[in-house]
């Protein structure tokens, strides 16, 4: 009997994958080849079943013989292992650029080897598939949905690679945005809602003055129009019996994660160090903060991180140490350790001092600072989420700045629009429904 395989990556089988199994069970014995949840993840979005019980209902359906996972966009391994007759594929990869057409041009060149062949049927097209798809879409921005993955992401031992945004369309380009080098499409894994960003882009000093129901219209402005996980800045967290309110009402928004500093007094930006007065809680305090915020939440899920100011205000490694132990026993899921070095010598050393006795906390760092480190560098000192704070921002200001010059030297805006995107293409990047 002839051999034929085929991939999929589907949470929802619908008429289309079925037309296509069918397909390839008249031509032989069909395998097929689950992509693991990392290249789902990579490629297209994160799954909303895991790899084994997409496993499960694909090994279910009439027509397939075997299941196996594919560990991998291209399927080089699957193929020379198993050396079909014919792989068989929908044909709307035909004419798509990016990943799709380099991996039928390697599907192709491989079953050249033994003289297989690539098998393609007419693509299944239904406003029932577009339906599946918006259903799909809207569960994956639930935000249970978000939280999990997450979780997930972090327990993957992969960087949870951050990135800020402060409005719905700065939001939209987190969300989108990717980019493919060596072999693999990398994009962001969440959304920062920096406290200082919110309240720059709002014209106000960040001082905590821009309070949170001001806060909350931008995060439904970022939640609307995205999917990810968003950690949320909650700067110190404000009062003991006005945090168990706040972070019962981010539960509820949606957000995924929490991140209160040990700081208490009128809040000056980390950066500045001892440059400014600024005082640290004393650990009792934040202790007490910490497990009053874990009583009221709900969801097993959702993620309340502590950051240590330590460093900023040069208390050294030791006492970073000895806070972390603590903000872990009162609850905390997460660690942030902070720094305005420039490089991450003390970074690496608390890491490395706190997974000596603490394997499975998450840790989070934000490279502000000490910015030459490349995510694999963190990765081999098991941190696990890299977190871009402000960068978002930053890019934003000096563009803006430089255009707003040109009209007024130039009296003109032919000039300036050499630098502005069209907007056509933005009108691209904001859905349409």
């Amino acid at each position: 009997m002839k051999k034929v395989y085929l991939c999929m990556s589907t949470d929802i089988i619908q008429t289309g994958h079925i037309n296509v199994i069918e397909k390839a069970a008249e031509l032989g014995e069909v395998t097929v080849g689950v992509l693991s949840d990392k290249y789902v993840a990579m490629y297209e979005k994160y799954p909303i079943l895991p790899l084994e019980e997409r496993m499960k209902i694909i090994r279910n359906i009439k027509g397939v013989a075997q299941v196996i996972v594919q560990d991998n966009i291209y399927y080089d391994e699957n193929l020379r292992n198993l050396k079909p007759d014919y792989v068989i594929h929908g044909d709307n990869w035909k004419n798509q650029d990016g990943y799709q057409r380099a991996v039928r041009e390697r599907v192709i060149e491989v079953l050249s080897e033994w003289g297989g062949e690539l098998v393609e049927i007419p693509y299944y097209k239904s406003t029932n598939l577009r339906l599946f798809e918006n259903i799909t879409s809207e569960f994956r921005g639930l935000p249970e949905m978000r939280r999990q993955i997450l979780r997930k992401k972090i327990t993957s031992g992969d960087i949870v690679k951050i990135m800020v945004a402060y409005d719905g369309l700065s939001a939209l380009l987190v969300e989108k945005t990717n980019v493919e080098k060596d072999g693999e499409r990398r994009q962001f894994d969440g959304i920062w809602m920096s406290s200082l960003c919110d309240s720059t882009a709002k014209g106000k000093p960040d001082i905590e003055l821009v309070d949170l129901t001001s806060r909350m219209n931008s995060l439904n402005d970022i939640m609307e129009v995205t999917s990810k996980p968003i950690i949320f800045d909650a700067d110190t967290g404000g009062l003991v019996e006005h945090f168990r309110y706040n972070i019962q009402t981010l539960e509820r928004m949606g957000v995924s994660a929490v991140i209160i500093e040990d700081k208490v007094g009128l809040k000056r930006n980390s950066l500045f160090g001892n440059e400014v007065e600024q005082h640290q809680d004393t650990i009792e305090n934040f202790c007490d903060k910490i497990r009053e915020g874990k009583k009221v939440i709900k969801s097993s899920a959702f993620m309340l991180i502590a950051r240590i100011e330590s460093l900023i205000l040069d208390q050294g490694v030791d006492d970073a140490l000895e806070r972390a132990k603590a903000y872990v026993d009162a609850g905390a899921d997460g660690i942030m350790i902070h720094s305005r070095a420039k490089t991450p010598d003390e970074i690496f050393e608390f890491a490395d001092r706190f997974r000596e006795t603490d394997r499975d906390t998450a840790i989070v760092v934000v490279p502000t600072t000490f910015n030459q480190v490349k995510e694999k560098e963190f990765k081999a000192h098991k941190i696990n989420i890299v977190i871009y704070a402000n960068h978002m921002l930053r890019a934003a200001f000096p563009a803006m700045q430089k255009v707003v010059k040109s009209v007024l030297e130039n009296e003109r805006c032919y000039e300036a629009s050499q630098d502005c995107m069209s907007i056509k293409d933005i009108l691209t990047l904001v859905p349409m429904e």
